[in-house]
């Protein structure tokens, strides 16, 4: 059997950084997600790193771990408090935000 990998695209409110963000789980690039868009990435059971990418922007690198049959569900933003934006200017992986819900 496998695991499940559920990933957001949510923003309240005004997101400045609107484009597809690039899922990468486990260093391998899995597919794009669109704003207000949900996806179900099917994962092994065990231990496993997420990130998305949007151009040089990135959120930091997510460890997570899944057991079988369960579901590991996260949401990712470009929607940030303006002193972190203009950061992640100089910091891209504070371009996009990724929490585990």
């Amino acid at each position: 059997m496998s695991a499940t990998l559920k990933l957001a695209h949510r923003a309240i409110g005004v997101e400045v950084r609107r484009g597809p963000y690039d899922a990468v789980v486990d260093g391998k690039f899995v597919r794009s997600l669109n704003m207000n868009e949900t996806i179900d990435i099917p994962v092994e059971p065990g231990h496993h790193t997420l990130q998305v990418r949007s151009g040089r922007n990135s959120s930091r690198i997510r460890t997570f771990d899944v057991a079988d049959g369960e579901v590991a569900s996260f949401r990712c933003t470009g929607k940030s408090i303006l002193p972190v934006f203009l950061l992640s200017f100089v910091v891209p992986s504070l371009g996009i935000s990724l929490k585990r819900e």
